[in-house]
């Protein structure tokens, strides 16, 4: 005999949208519970629409973390911004996250406009509480409340997880009856190749920083498993010059190798297994401009 009392399964999707470094990729990785999503000290880190998969007791939580929306200038910016908003389309909850330890500039209150006519469960997410002045807290909850009516607010660190138990708990409960669109062990919808291009990213900008803003993208040329059960990946880190491709290199070639160890130790960690890494830098000059470049890192064009 069934057994009335067993919860029926849910599945929904989450669009985590928020200004540029307000902590968006953090909060999906401790929401997931590992790492899916890259991070960077450097704003507008995350490019293209990724998702995160998280369980929350028998709800699967499809978690869209998406670029940081700014006011766009160049193409690929546009094609970034496009990307957000078009992360939050279909959700059946819209997560705001504000870096809350800094004001309330005009880029956060424009989103929060723009979310405010929305019929769309609303969640608050104040991040970074844990280097916020606390007094702040309830005002910037206050004022964003008073230009959107969220349904829900949450003051958490993603970074230390206080608050993230009860945030994932109340995303959990919002989620609609339906049965889960990703195997239980799955935790992100990235593609290897994917995967394998966005650590090398992530190096690129944790090791580099102001020396190379935003001039680069990685392409995976190839990706293949080794009859040992190791994978082979070939990589394309695109620069647009050639004073660009000598930082990327370093001196006698040391920062390319040590970005590709760090990759490489990142990889074979997620993948569990060993990882041969091959790196090399291309001058391509407006590569930014090139449709291909687009579609190989995900991107829509966008005119």
């Amino acid at each position: 005999m069934a057994d009335d009392t067993t919860p029926s399964p849910r599945c929904g999707l989450i669009a985590v949208v928020g200004a540029p470094n307000a902590g968006k990729s953090t909060l999906v990785n401790a929401l997931v519970g590992q790492k899916v999503a890259i991070v960077s000290p450097k704003a507008q880190t995350t490019r293209t629409r990724l998702m995160g998969i998280a369980i929350e007791g028998e709800t699967q939580l499809l978690l869209v973390d998406t670029p940081g929306i700014f006011d766009p200038k160049r193409r690929l910016d546009r094609a970034m911004v496009s990307a957000a908003w078009e992360g939050a389309t279909g959700a059946d909850a819209l997560a705001l996250v504000v870096d809350a330890k800094g004001g309330l500039p005009e880029k956060v209150t424009a989103i929060a406009d723009r979310l405010a006519p929305r019929s769309e469960p609303k969640i608050l997410v104040l991040n970074k509480v844990d280097l916020a002045d606390k007094p702040r807290l309830l005002t910037h909850a206050q004022r964003l409340n008073e230009r959107v009516g969220f349904d829900e607010t949450f003051f958490v660190s993603a970074t230390t997880g206080d608050g993230i138990a009860e945030l994932k708990a109340a995303l959990a409960a919002r989620m609609p009856e339906g049965p889960w669109h990703f195997p239980e062990d799955q935790v992100s919808d990235a593609s290897e190749r994917m995967l394998a291009a966005e650590v090398t990213r992530e190096q690129l900008y944790l090791q580099l920083h102001a020396e190379l803003p935003y001039a680069s993208a990685v392409d995976t040329e190839k990706y293949a498993e080794r009859p040992d059960g190791s994978v082979e990946i070939h990589q394309q880190i695109l620069v647009a010059r050639d004073t660009q491709r000598a930082i990327v290199l370093g001196k006698g070639g040391a920062r390319i190798r040590e970005v590709g160890a760090r990759a490489r130790a990142e990889l074979s960690r997620i993948m569990g297994v060993p990882v041969h890494l091959y790196l090399h830098v291309k001058v391509k000059p407006g590569w930014d401009e090139d449709r291909s470049v687009y579609r190989d890192i995900g991107l829509d064009w966008v005119d």
